[in-house]
């Protein structure tokens, strides 16, 4: 049974600012999460509840909801994103 996909509008906002490929390939990436594919691995400590998805350079931040439901919240750069996103954390849980 697949999931279904929300994905957050600064999600989109950041991948609308990329080069056509990496756009593809983070918006396959993404709706194949409704299969659970792609390189997925479980966030520790501070992030725990929290899931990456592995986009080449670039990572998606997500969480898995009720009623089989996967959100995304969140993508940037490797070498930028887990930082970012733990002080966005509060602002994205405050919602």
């Amino acid at each position: 049974m697949n999931y279904r996909i929300l994905v957050e509008d600064r999600v989109w906002e950041f991948t609308s600012r990329l080069a056509p490929a990496p756009r593809r390939a983070l918006k396959q990436a993404i709706l194949g999460l409704a299969g659970e594919q792609g390189d997925i691995k479980a966030l520790v400590e501070e992030l725990d509840g929290w899931y990456r998805l592995r986009v080449g350079r670039h990572r998606v931040i997500f969480r898995y909801r009720t009623s089989r439901v996967i959100e995304c919240v969140f993508v940037e750069e490797r070498r930028l994103v887990y930082e970012l996103f733990a002080a966005e954390l509060p602002r994205i849980l405050g919602r």
